[in-house]
């Protein structure tokens, strides 16, 4: 493998660690042991543990905000819509970490790392806080541009709507650790939206 290759490797091999036994149990042993290469390879490429973590998060923060700008600019899907792709993608992260019938874990490195935010650095908090305050700004961003269109009531109130959405994504992999798993995420958006359009919805 080249250094792109490689570095990006162990990124990959990283965050599976990360979102499944948290910080502590990423180590860089286990990636060494998985990619049939020695530690100092990593320290070469990352230098710590912190410096990877983040090079990580860092990674799957921008992919995650990436995808929901894609959703939640799209001019030509509706609000349930918007929510229900959202939702798809969510769900198609829990996959990834959850078998059909065993126990519900974990699937999203954010949600895991904010159980262990002692342990990043400053960078590493301000990342999660980032995505927190990012997700609300797009939320509230998209439901403006709705009311604009008459799709939603004028005087629907946009920054409280945003954060109850918000809410629920932020915590989704939170919410799906329960026996009903990913079909509750589903419950609780569905719900949301049906109060929504019934309160404001314009057609």
């Amino acid at each position: 493998m080249n250094e792109t290759t490689t570095r990006q490797a162990i990124m990959d091999r990283a965050l599976e660690l990360l979102v499944r036994h948290g910080y502590r149990g990423a180590s860089f042993g286990d990636i060494a042991t998985a990619l049939d290469m020695t530690r100092a390879n990593i320290h070469y490429h990352f230098g710590s543990k912190q410096v990877l973590v983040e090079a990580v998060l860092t990674d799957y923060v921008e992919t995650t905000l990436t995808a929901l700008r894609d959703i939640w600019l799209e001019r030509d899907l509706s609000f349930a819509e918007r929510v229900e792709t959202m939702l798809a993608f969510s769900q198609k992260r829990y996959r990834r970490y959850n078998k059909a019938g065993a126990p519900a874990s974990q699937w999203s490195l954010i949600s895991r790392l904010r159980q262990d935010a002692d342990l990043l650095t400053p960078q590493g908090r301000d990342l999660l806080a980032r995505f927190s305050r990012e997700l609300r700004a797009l939320l509230a961003t998209s439901l403006v541009a709705d009311v604009a269109r008459g799709r939603f009531a004028a005087d629907m109130p946009v920054d409280p709507v945003a954060a109850q959405v918000a809410v629920i994504a932020d915590n989704a992999s939170a919410i799906t650790l329960d026996a009903e798993g990913a079909a509750h995420l589903g419950e609780l958006y569905r719900g949301l939206v049906d109060l929504i359009t019934r309160a404001y919805g314009r057609g």
